[in-house]
């Protein structure tokens, strides 16, 4: 096994930071675990000469990386606060208030797709019959082009969705023949998949109504943290709202959004 030197495990803890605002200061057991086979498989010799690859901008070693440095766990429905917030307060308010009929919303760290598949969902539901007097803008933005290949792809295995409610389930899903569950093409056409880096600058021309992004920022230092939040605030509309992890907290002195309920805040 390929041993990881104080030294590179510095610089792999400098480089996530800087490029990724990823927090690996703490995960040096977790750096040398889940690559030194990689790098084991590349014929290289040390952590230091993988790293000098990937820093070539070496595209697939990039990928390999950050899927390998981060988890990418989720499932339809996670966290259903959230959803049913949605439904019952934000949906209802737009319903009446929103003249542009022009719904916006950003799943920042969308992983494999079941987060804004399932606010596709509960959005379609919602409107039912009305929903084609309206624009359903939903961007669905991740680092990894790994696990958004994925998404787009919107196939899924029955585990995924034991949590989704079971009219969902059959309304908005066709069965595989080997056992999976692909989501329909009018539940698809709502959504965008983009490759996005959360460290790169946030320039929107149309702020969003609501944006999620949870589970994202347990890799981030507070440093990181704030800015990103002050980020997504700006990109927010007047009286749109921030959805974050339940792990997750915000340093409300730091911070301009207002807070609402555990993992929800309001700019006002």
């Amino acid at each position: 096994m390929v041993k990881l030197t104080d030294g590179e495990f510095l610089e792999f803890v400098h480089y996530m930071h800087n490029n990724y605002g990823i927090d690996l200061s703490k995960k040096r057991i977790l750096i040398e675990g889940r690559l030194s086979n990689i790098i084991e498989k590349k014929g290289m010799k040390s952590f230091g000469q993988y790293l000098e690859n990937v820093k070539k901008n070496n595209k697939d070693e990039i990928t390999t990386l950050i899927n390998k440095l981060t988890t990418n766990y989720t499932y339809f429905y996670r966290e259903d606060n959230h959803f049913k917030y949605l439904k019952d307060v934000i949906l209802p308010y737009e319903e009446k208030n929103n003249k542009s009929k022009i719904l916006s919303i950003w799943s920042a760290g969308c992983s494999s797709g079941e987060e804004p598949y399932t606010l596709a969902m509960v959005i379609d539901d919602y409107f039912k019959f009305s929903r084609g007097q309206w624009k359903i803008q939903i961007l669905a933005t991740d680092i990894s082009e790994n696990v958004l290949s994925k998404a787009r792809e919107g196939v899924y295995a029955e585990d995924s969705l034991k949590n989704l409610p079971e009219a969902y389930k059959k309304r908005y899903f066709a069965k595989t023949d080997d056992g999976k569950f692909r989501v329909l093409p009018n539940i698809r056409k709502y959504i965008t998949f983009n490759v996005f880096n959360l460290m790169n600058p946030i320039t929107v021309k149309n702020k969003h109504d609501v944006i999620f992004c949870r589970n994202v920022m347990i890799y981030f230092n507070a440093e990181t943290k704030i800015n990103m939040v002050n980020k997504f605030y700006e990109a927010t509309k007047p009286g749109g709202y921030l959805m974050i992890g339940h792990a997750e907290t915000i340093q409300r002195n730091k911070s301009k959004y207002q807070y609402i309920n555990p993992a929800i805040y309001k700019k006002v």
